[in-house]
């Protein structure tokens, strides 16, 4: 999967191949309203170009600037700006904004090659540079860490950090899919169904031909996964619902309308589920944005994800929708309630 870091990095690994000396610039640190966070990457290479940002275009200017002008750092080297309302005013930080960085040369790139290997295969990575010597390590991360610098070591996490179930595998899933990719969740389709697994080719992806219920115990789903049921199956779907509603999964949701939503609730009911746990259901899937195509209801879906995963409350939903409160995937609960059809 081709996240933004990911890209950066590539970017890097060929630029240094192709023999410019390269400089890595991480953002290490932000305070009040900086537009960057920690981790957010930059490469730049010796003749200015640049790939990735560190903050909203000003601070990438003055670093071009100071390399086009014979600056060449040696060393990982730490960076402040707007540390001054003027400054904070002439880099373009908002009010109070303030960002620190480590500029790195990239010395030996064959660590690039092993994080991009690793992601590749769906592997969450963590990158370790030492300040004092600059020295990089990759090692393996879970899910649930973020990125950490402590003054003496920077830490930066590469992959999948997020994971998104998608039971069926039609028009509606494939799109969806290629959309979570780009959001860095590493993406699961299943469907048992013979004619529908044949014609799934989504890159970045894995397939998976087992039964929806089974391959849910299978995953154990955690804080950070999402599951979105939309085979318009009622058995494929319902036999997913059963196990993810009852997992520590931060979003689990299902298509259909809100009468058809009503009928679904009702059937979970019948099973072993308790009133919380099928509360936690959104349907209709999706916020009301509108739209009727396959992609404007996959961003429908992904919108509620998103919003869910941040805990934002769900005002954008159709009227008669059942929606759980905030709480979001942010505060590592297994949150969430409902939504919106297609």
């Amino acid at each position: 999967m081709d996240s933004l870091d990911l890209q950066v990095l590539s970017q890097a690994r060929d630029w240094h191949a192709g023999g410019h000396a390269v400089w890595l610039v991480t953002v290490i640190e932000t305070w009040g309203s900086a537009p960057r966070p920690p981790g957010a990457l930059l490469a730049m290479r010796d003749d200015g170009q640049v790939v990735g940002s560190v903050s909203g275009g000003c601070v990438e200017d003055d670093l071009i600037d100071r390399v086009r002008h014979g600056e060449r750092v040696a060393a990982p080297t730490l960076v402040a700006y707007g540390v001054t309302k003027e400054e904070a005013a002439r880099f373009g930080l908002p009010c109070g904004g303030n960002l620190r960085l480590v500029q790195e040369p990239l010395r030996d790139a064959r660590w690039i090659d092993e994080v991009l290997a690793r992601t590749a295969r769906h592997e969450l990575v963590a990158r370790r540079l030492e300040l004092a010597s600059g020295a990089v390590t990759v090692e393996p991360a879970h899910r649930g860490e973020t990125f950490t610098f402590d003054g003496q070591r920077l830490r930066a996490l590469y992959g999948p950090r997020w994971r998104m179930l998608v039971i069926g595998a039609g028009q509606l899933s494939r799109v969806l899919a290629q959309m979570a990719l780009a959001l860095d969740f590493e993406v699961i389709c299943c469907d048992p169904r013979e004619e529908y697994h044949l014609t799934w080719d989504v890159p970045g992806t894995t397939f998976s031909k087992a039964m929806p219920d089974d391959l849910v115990q299978e995953l154990q789903l955690d804080p950070h996964c999402a599951v979105v049921a939309v085979t318009h199956d009622p058995k494929l779907d319902d036999l997913v619902l059963l196990e993810a509603l009852k997992s520590p999964a931060f979003y689990v949701g299902a298509l259909g309308s809100r009468g058809n939503t009503t009928k679904r609730r009702q059937r979970l009911a019948l099973f072993d589920l308790s009133e919380a746990e099928i509360a936690r259901l959104h349907g209709p899937i999706g916020l009301d944005l509108g739209g009727r195509t396959p992609a404007e209801i996959a961003v429908s879906i992904l919108a509620e994800v998103i919003a869910v995963r941040h805990g934002v409350p769900l005002a954008q939903k159709k009227p008669g929708s059942a929606h759980p409160l905030p709480g979001g995937a942010a505060a590592a609960a297994a949150a969430p309630g409902t939504a919106p059809l297609r």
